[in-house]
């Protein structure tokens, strides 16, 4: 098992947890064709709270449930501050947890 996973699985927690505190966590889910965009971060479908909650946080889940080979890209932190440019003391803790993530998964943490 890769020794990040407990780490990953928290920051997940984590990230989770703030898309919550923000208001951010949609209790609907979009629509199966919003889901199947193929842009990256579904920027054409969904806001990005909603790719973060709806596509990424169950595909890192799913990784680590299965013990699948995690990504070796790192870089949702720098999405994060382009789409929060305006926004960015709001969500700097999400940003900052998405820093930690990135981090985790490109092994500098």
């Amino acid at each position: 098992m890769d020794a990040r996973v407990p780490a990953i699985a928290q920051q997940l927690l984590l990230i989770e947890r703030e898309l919550r505190l923000q208001g951010w966590w949609d209790d609907q889910a979009p629509s199966d064709q919003a889901l199947a965009s193929q842009q990256p971060f579904c920027v054409d479908t969904l806001s990005f709270e909603q790719w973060l909650q709806w596509i990424f946080l169950p595909r890192m889940k799913d990784l680590l449930e299965s013990g699948t080979a995690l990504p070796e890209a790192c870089g949702i932190q720098p999405m994060a501050e382009q789409v929060y440019g305006g926004r960015s003391e709001q969500a700097r803790v999400l940003i900052r947890l998405l820093g930690e993530f990135d981090q985790l998964i490109c092994g500098a943490a």
